[in-house]
């Protein structure tokens, strides 16, 4: 049994991981302060001795008196509805103040520890697909730049707590993730185009529908996180994870009316600023060094996905 402590445990990603590690046996304490998380996500192992959660935003000093040999650092508002606008100055403070807490914490348990970035900090990349030797395309003044320039210093800090105090680190990058347990009013694009079809609404596509995205399960992405966490000591990354089949958000649109059906058609508004135009992650490092692809193609993860959101919307 291992003593793991996950900030960001009730969000969707978050939620994920506790369950599965919590269901393999593992000792796991969930910090969250509930800002695009929800109880209701970790139900099911609430009650189990082996979980504790604690109501915390670790843009204040983290502090736990029992043993940590793991954490994973998956708090961070993740969709642009939650990270931009009022949101952008605590976005900002959770990837920094927040990076720094969460390694003092591991520097004073002598515990490994994962960052989650993401994607985002390759903004509109001029590569593709994306390799972790990319250093990106980022509009450091734009309304995305709270999260995007956000994650690029949380990285940084890391690689400087592992080269300077000596914390051992693992950094992954995540690219577009969906399935169970997203927050149906999040803004990401997949929870989206799914509850507005359920509802019969008009599919919201920005721009032409041309850009593209690739689109992976969140139990294959739970899967890697965990191997990444257990890979040998000194390989830090960063790795990117994700599913490099890439879709037009157009066709992602056209495969979730297909299966719900109804009469939702598609509606076009205007490119949000700074939206990059394509994503998809090369994963060569993630195959070599962790044994790791997705094995769920997008259209079984949408039938998953559906079928949680018809289940949520009839409870």
């Amino acid at each position: 049994m291992k003593n793991i402590v996950i900030t960001g445990g009730t969000g969707f990603l978050g939620s994920n991981l506790c369950i599965r590690l919590v269901n393999e046996g593992n000792r796991v304490i969930c910090v969250d302060n509930n800002y695009t998380g929800s109880l209701e996500n970790i139900a099911e192992i609430a009650d189990n001795p082996n979980f504790k959660f604690i109501l915390h935003d670790i843009i204040e000093p983290l502090e736990i008196d029992e043993p940590i040999d793991e954490i994973y650092n998956l708090a961070c508002p993740a969709s642009p509805s939650a990270y931009q606008g009022k949101h952008s100055i605590a976005t900002t403070k959770t990837c920094v103040f927040g990076s720094i807490n969460v390694l003092e914490l591991a520097k004073k348990h002598n515990a490994r520890i994962l960052q989650t970035s993401t994607s985002e900090i390759y903004g509109e990349p001029i590569e593709h697909p994306q390799t972790e030797t990319y250093r990106g395309n980022v509009n450091p003044i734009g309304l995305r730049a709270c999260y995007d320039e956000g994650k690029r210093c949380a990285e940084s800090l890391f690689f400087d707590y592992w080269r300077h105090e000596g914390v051992d680190i693992k950094v992954v990058r995540i690219f577009n993730t969906y399935g169970p347990k997203m927050n149906p009013g999040d803004g990401r694009v997949v929870s989206n185009f799914i509850v507005q079809a359920l509802n019969g609404e008009d599919i919201t596509i920005y721009g032409d529908g041309s850009q593209t995205r690739s689109f992976c399960y969140v139990d294959d992405l739970i899967e890697v996180i965990v191997r990444m966490m257990a890979s040998e000591k000194g390989f830090t990354g960063p790795v990117n994870i994700g599913n490099p089949v890439e879709f037009t958000i157009k066709e992602l649109a056209n495969k979730v009316l297909s299966k719900i059906g109804g009469n939702s058609k598609l509606a076009r508004l205007p490119l949000p600023s700074d939206d990059p135009t394509q994503r998809q992650p090369d994963i060569t490092l993630a195959k070599e060094k962790l044994g790791w692809e997705p094995k769920t193609m997008l259209n079984e993860g949408l039938d998953k996905t559906i079928a949680y959101f018809k289940e949520k919307a009839n409870k």
